[in-house]
């Protein structure tokens, strides 16, 4: 059976690969705070494998997450000069293959799905060839290690070490930005636990009036808004707002659509992360990976779609869900 653990470990090994490429990169002058962030989250794919099972304590993993984050919040990190074709080489690579170009990189949702859906009952002696209940996770890995293979022999390149330096150069252009979405994604699964949207939900009975179910959809949809714009995901907004005002006053008291109020309340969140620096995968990935002069230029091209969509959903949600 393929485990999904195998994927962490080849995640982290690659990471551990450029890690070493980035200490040896004298031109990066933070080269070393480099190294040691990407060098620890690498590290960290790979002990997690014994954290999962109870094998090994956290503490270690807690610990290396604090050192990243004081890495990149001193801004002891920074970007070398990877060894890696040249732009005239890659426009005239560009013009030879043409639309060729985009074969590896739809290879990787082609292979997930085949993965996901038809591999998933494929079984050998009892037992199913991808472990149960991480089919897309590893089809994802599997679809980029086919991806890669097949780049490669497009073009002709027999080194390893190239994709390896383009790899790590698009992971210093990003930064700990890249990983600020599963941090934030933690971020919102603590406050699960917690209880915020539990207290969230008795401030909210108190200051609602009774019986107003437009103005509580107006919270629920703004909520979702806003603890998504301060998360920076949507996914971490919604089990809070769901739990304060969603669940209890839209479904159970104004008995209201449940899936029709749940999924166009997510709607409402994702609107919130058209609004802020924290959804970085969002809005500040791509400003960096396309070296746009102002880093917030795609949040302010995106600023009067989302107030419009909040309104839209607001409506949605007042006229058809509830």
């Amino acid at each position: 059976m393929i485990k999904a653990e195998w994927f962490y470990w080849l995640v982290g090994g690659v990471l551990l690969a450029m890690s070493a490429q980035m200490l040896a990169d004298r031109t990066n002058p933070r080269r070393l705070g480099t190294a040691a962030f990407w060098g620890l989250l690498g590290a960290g794919f790979c002990y997690g494998t014994w954290v999962a099972d109870g094998s090994a304590p956290p503490e270690p993993l807690g610990a290396a997450v604090l050192v990243m984050a004081c890495l990149a919040g001193f801004g002891l990190t920074g970007r070398g000069t990877p060894r890696t074709a040249g732009p005239e080489r890659r426009a005239a690579g560009a013009r030879r293959h043409g639309n060729a170009l985009f074969v590896p990189a739809l290879a990787i949702p082609a292979v997930a799905l085949v993965c996901a859906v038809g591999l998933k009952r494929l079984s050998i002696g009892g037992q199913p060839v991808l472990q149960k209940g991480s089919e897309t996770v590893l089809g994802l890995g599997v679809g980029a290690v086919v991806a890669l293979v097949l780049g490669m022999v497009m073009l002709r390149e027999r080194r390893l070490s190239v994709p390896l330096h383009a790899g790590r150069s698009m992971l210093e252009s990003a930064g700990w930005a890249m990983l600020l979405p599963q941090m934030l994604a933690t971020l919102g699964a603590i406050f699960a636990d917690a209880g915020v949207g539990k207290q969230v939900g008795r401030l909210t009975a108190a200051v609602l009036p009774e019986g107003s179910v437009f103005l509580a959809v107006v919270v629920y949809c703004c909520g979702m808004f806003l603890f998504t714009a301060v998360m920076g995901n949507g996914f971490a907004a919604f089990p809070v707002m769901t739990a304060a005002v969603g669940w209890p006053v839209l479904v159970e008291q104004a008995h209201g659509n449940a899936a029709a109020v749940l999924a166009v309340g997510m709607l409402a969140g994702f609107c919130g992360a058209l609004v802020t620096p924290m959804a970085a995968n969002y809005n500040l990935i791509p400003a960096a990976l396309l070296e746009l002069t102002d880093q917030y230029g795609p949040i302010k091209a995106q600023l009067p779609t989302a107030f419009v969509l909040l309104g839209c959903n607001i409506g949605i949600m007042s006229v058809f869900a509830v």
